[in-house]
């Protein structure tokens, strides 16, 4: 499966929650949000990618671009904001937690035709009438890419926003703590910062504690790709290089076995560079994949002589690897996977 979108924003992907107002491994798939921007605290000002945009209420239409990934409507399900949402783009078809999938996949979607960018066209989103329109990154307000640009939502009252680590279109210096700031800035937006910090120390609470668990142990190398999906000229084009998941991986008491192969979020690796790497674990992201496990397995078939092959050392995960509300879930999955005697 290929996609024309740039590397960048595939894996800002990064990364994402199903719902209601609960931590970030259980929630439901309500998304009501009870109270939300019902205090004093308006007007908010976010400093977002050199602008300011301010809020004199919670906004109540918002439309979340697709940006391949789950961020941020995953976000907003968390904090019990899903019936903000008026037009959402972003699913990745399953996902670590309970319920989240069938959430997303449940919410409107404006009734938007996508353009060849595979995003909401700039007369589509001016017709839906936002008030808040959220991008993975600044290319999801490109005039070029066919995109309403800031300027644009600006001249009918809408405002915008391009998550942590997107302002210059590249997600590679990504951490789980640009997840938490994503967070914070919605609860700031939402008045609702109490359930963003909630959700915060919930989580750094888990990753703390399994990090500390595995702290002693050898970090086995893993190799990170996307199953059935082609970044670039060949299979191996969909290996993570650096961002977000080489965090989660040493929070999880591992290291990307690519991590020095691209200074970029993903490698284009050859065929005969992937078999001579010596690969402990591998690690396959579902992304509307609906057979990712089958994927894992005909790789570690293909290269029989990874230590991975030969232990069967591998896992599947979906929206918790990326830029979102559950990076603690694939911390744990990761850790108890590379360290099973260790937890």
């Amino acid at each position: 499966m290929s996609r024309k979108r740039p590397v960048a924003i595939a894996v800002t992907a990064l990364c994402l929650l199903a719902a209601g107002c609960a931590d970030s491994s259980t929630g439901t798939a309500g998304g009501k949000s009870p109270g939300a921007g019902s205090g004093s605290g308006y007007p908010v000002t976010v400093e977002n990618c050199g602008e300011k945009q301010t809020f004199t209420k919670a906004p109540e239409r918002v439309v979340v671009m697709n940006g391949m990934s789950v961020a941020e409507v995953s976000s907003l399900l968390a904090l019990g904001l899903g019936d903000r949402i008026i037009a959402n783009q972003q699913s990745y078809g399953r996902s670590e937690v309970a319920g989240r999938a069938e959430a997303i996949k449940a919410l409107p979607t404006g009734g938007v035709k996508p353009n060849e960018a595979f995003d909401v066209p700039r007369e589509a989103m001016l017709a839906l009438r936002p008030d808040l329109v959220l991008s993975v990154t600044s290319y999801g307000f490109d005039a070029k890419n066919g995109f309403a640009t800031r300027a644009d939502l600006s001249s009918v009252s809408a405002n915008s926003y391009i998550s942590p680590q997107g302002c210059e279109d590249d997600p590679s210096k990504m951490t789980v703590a640009d997840s938490y700031a994503l967070l914070r800035d919605l609860g700031k937006i939402f008045g609702v910062s109490d359930r963003a910090e909630k959700l915060i120390a919930e989580s750094e609470k888990r990753i703390g504690t399994i990090s500390a668990e595995v702290g002693g142990e050898d970090k086995p190398k893993v190799m990170v790709m996307f199953s059935n999906m082609a970044m670039g000229g060949n299979e191996f084009s969909a290996v993570v290089a650096n961002g977000i998941i080489n965090d989660i991986l040493t929070k999880a008491g591992g290291s990307n076995a690519f991590a020095d192969a691209s200074r970029t979020t993903f490698t284009d690796l050859s065929k005969e560079k992937v078999a001579a790497t010596p690969v402990d674990a591998l690690v396959v992201i579902s992304y509307n994949d609906p057979h990712p496990e089958a994927y894992a397995k005909k790789l570690l078939k293909e290269f029989p002589q990874w230590p991975a092959a030969k232990n069967n050392t591998y896992t599947v995960l979906s929206d918790s690897m990326y830029l979102g509300p559950s990076n603690d879930l694939a911390v744990d999955k990761l850790a108890r996977t590379l360290h099973p005697d260790a937890l």
